[in-house]
């Protein structure tokens, strides 16, 4: 078996009718990125099961954290290629004005 470590696992879903997706970032302990992926796969088949309307777009990442999580831990990095000034990435990837946070 191998050795648990902790994963971050981002896993995107649709709200058919709120016409919205999210992006769900989970923790786990597992023994490999796939296995930390299958475990947060699972828990999409339940959360759908618990939301009407709402589907896993099967889309899901891993990240190997360093250690045990604890304050101000990163728990799921993402990393972009692109020639945009930093106003225009986020405003084109994050500050859309399409958000719904909170």
């Amino acid at each position: 078996m191998d050795e648990q470590s902790w994963y971050g696992v981002r896993c995107v879903f649709r709200h058919r009718e709120l016409g919205v997706y999210e992006e769900r970032v989970t923790l786990w302990t597992a023994g490999s990125l796939d296995e930390a992926i299958d475990c947060a796969e699972a828990e999409a088949g339940e959360y759908c099961a618990a939301l009407e309307y709402t589907e896993y777009t099967g889309f899901a990442e891993a990240f190997r954290m360093d250690g045990v999580p604890g304050v101000g831990a990163e728990v799921f990095p993402l990393m972009r290629e692109s020639e945009l000034s930093p106003d225009s990435y986020v405003g084109k990837f994050y500050a859309t004005r399409r958000e719904r946070t909170g």
